[in-house]
């Protein structure tokens, strides 16, 4: 079995799919490792961590993935990368492929097998292959980080010769795993800080980190899977209503939420803005899937009415070392599951976990 770890090429990316923790333990299993040159560069994992790790250092990508059964990467492979890839390998990487249908075209054309890592199934067993869990942890984080930087206040209170500032107040809407990191984040600093959800179990979490909740009657959506789900057109607007008063006072809004499959729901609306203090921002985490606040752009810092909005992509990337090392953890046990004590690759449609994220196969699409 010869799995290989491709360098990332996609511009912002740059987490590594397997780190050499996770190398080393798949080369005491057997398994051989090939790591493409400067592959965990960007995310602070030298070639020489690798090669300590016991894994082989291609020179190029070509050289990189040639004989490969298994390729682990994080996005889904260019139409020049795919092209390279052995006919009849596997490949594991994140590949969304409601919004990349090409890549998994250009995939099942090459007879590959692919895995997409944000398909692993909500299940006790699989909890520990969870990458969209692991990944949010640190979007969360680094959403409050990012919103105390671009505010032009401090978020704790303090007490100085100068007087006593007062804490800043900061509000996060959506509490999944991102938007309950923030609330734990922001508390951290010292901030007020409330939150909002239309799942009741989530309501609970944010009490239970020491934050308020904002309570909107009616407003309850939870659907398969723990997710949030699409309310009713009365529902929605009361929750809008809500929202629209409570954003008035506060400094800092993170926001995470999102559907699977769908566009994110907008929950901070043009009035809404409109009623915001000067100098407050919004740190809108759906930005990738169009954005939870009016007048997001995707990667981009805007200003509204006084109001900064920051839109950033791929926040994981920016902390790429601890990403990457919960990352890896996650496929190391995605591996351990596919991958039989006599060394083969198992790709069976039929196992729980395997099919729910099995895309393509032998040259057939499935999704």
């Amino acid at each position: 079995m010869r799995i290989v770890i491709p360098r990332e090429r996609v511009p912002l990316e740059a987490r590594v799919a397997l780190v050499p923790e996770s190398v080393s333990k798949l080369v005491k299993s057997g398994v051989e490792v090939v790591v493409e040159h400067e592959a965990g560069a960007s995310a602070s994992f030298p070639d020489a961590l690798y090669t300590a790790a016991g894994a082989t250092i291609a020179a190029d990508y070509a050289s990189c993935v040639s004989g490969a059964h298994l390729i682990c990467k994080v996005q889904p492979p260019t139409a020049d990368e795919t092209a390279a890839i052995p006919e009849g390998a596997a490949v594991i990487c994140y590949l969304q492929p409601a919004v990349y249908p090409e890549a998994v075209q250009r995939l099942n054309g090459r007879k590959a097998s692919a895995l997409a890592l944000e398909l692993v199934p909500r299940i006790t067993r699989a909890q520990s292959m969870d990458v969209l869990s692991s990944q949010a942890t640190i979007s969360g984080y680094r959403s409050v980080l990012l919103g105390a930087s671009a505010l032009g206040r401090l978020m704790p209170m303090l007490s100085t010769a100068a007087g006593t500032l007062a804490p800043a107040k900061v509000f996060v809407l959506g509490a999944g795993v991102a938007g309950l990191q923030a609330i734990a984040t922001a508390r951290r600093l010292g901030a007020i800080v409330s939150g909002f959800d239309v799942r009741p179990a989530a309501r609970e979490q944010i009490l239970s980190l020491g934050a308020q909740v904002l309570k909107v009657e009616g407003a309850d959506a939870e659907g398969a899977g723990g997710y949030a789900k699409e309310q009713s057109a009365e529902a929605a607007q009361k929750t809008q209503d809500a929202i629209k008063a409570h954003l008035a006072q506060q400094d800092l809004v993170i926001t995470t939420a999102a559907i699977p499959g769908r566009k994110a729901p907008v929950l901070v609306t043009a009035e809404a803005l409109q009623g915001m203090k000067p100098g407050a921002v919004i740190v809108d985490l759906a930005a990738e899937t169009g954005g939870n606040a009016v007048g997001t752009r995707a990667g981009e810092t805007v200003e509204i009415g006084g109001v900064k909005i920051l839109g950033p992509i791929n926040v994981p990337s920016q902390a790429p070392f601890h990403a990457s090392q919960m990352l890896s953890r996650n496929i190391h046990t995605l591996l351990q599951h596919v991958i039989t004590k006599d060394g083969a690759l198992n790709l069976d449609a039929n196992d729980e976990i395997t099919g729910a994220m099995l895309v393509c196969q032998n040259g057939t699409v499935r999704v």
